[in-house]
């Protein structure tokens, strides 16, 4: 069931800019959206650590979808948020970040900002979160929401993030959400003895599977969990 649903991870599509902050509602409704969304999406998949599930219930996902989308922002499916880019399906979310075992002391670095939702997710709960994006126009929308909601734990960076972040590194955790057909070695250089990234493994122009890397020492481990459909990593890993 995990390996279908991971399938139905991205849809690529142009649409308008995300909501701005005079439009930041949260109602009753979507608490609800949300908490029906964790039950039966998340929680009922497997996803049992109560500081993911929270977090989940807790992030006002329709924030960071167009606003002619905000209606189905609790759907059971990824979502276009310009650009050619997607916000993912609620489960892989909290698939990925579940995955990292995060005890919330931790600095993660995130590959590939989006609208910003997985970097907010992410800052409910760490320690600090440093999240790149490449391309612009996304960079820019995310960083304003974030900063409207008041996360003072993100730091948005605009550049490649097949590099990483060196200023901030190293890492406790690395989040890759873009397809890419190898580890960066940048990535697996800022990321600490003992820590962990995760990532779509494999072919970007096709399916590829989520892996979990453990660094030890000068060596890595790989755990693969799910197959799953992200767009391409760009910039420096498709120039390759």
């Amino acid at each position: 069931m995990k390996l279908f649903l991971g399938f139905l991870l991205l849809i690529t599509a142009a649409y308008p800019p995300v909501l701005q902050a005079g439009e930041m509602v949260d109602t009753s409704t979507r608490r609800l959206d949300r908490e029906r969304m964790v039950s039966t999406q998340i929680h009922s998949r497997g996803i049992s650590s109560q500081r993911v599930l929270d977090a989940m219930a807790k992030v006002p996902r329709h924030l960071f979808v167009p606003e002619q989308l905000a209606s189905k922002a609790y759907s059971d499916h990824p979502l276009p948020i310009g650009e050619g880019q997607t916000i993912s399906q609620p489960y892989i979310v909290a698939l990925m970040t579940d995955s990292l075992n995060l005890n919330g002391r931790e600095n993660v670095l995130e590959v590939g900002t989006g609208s910003g939702y997985q970097a907010a997710v992410l800052a409910e709960l760490v320690s600090r979160v440093t999240t790149v994006e490449i391309k612009q126009p996304l960079h820019k929308k995310a960083t304003r929401l974030l900063e409207d909601l008041g996360y003072e734990n993100i730091a948005t960076v605009f550049g490649d993030g097949y590099y990483g972040h060196p200023p901030t590194a190293p890492y406790d955790c690395i989040m890759i959400t873009a397809a890419v057909d190898h580890i960066p070695p940048p990535l697996i250089r800022q990321l600490k003895t003992g820590g962990r990234l995760i990532l779509p493994l494999g072919n970007p122009f096709s399916y590829q599977n989520l892996a979990l890397i453990h660094k030890k020492e000068d060596q890595i481990f790989v755990k693969q969990i799910t197959g799953v459909l992200f767009v391409p990593m760009t910039g420096h890993a498709l120039d390759r």
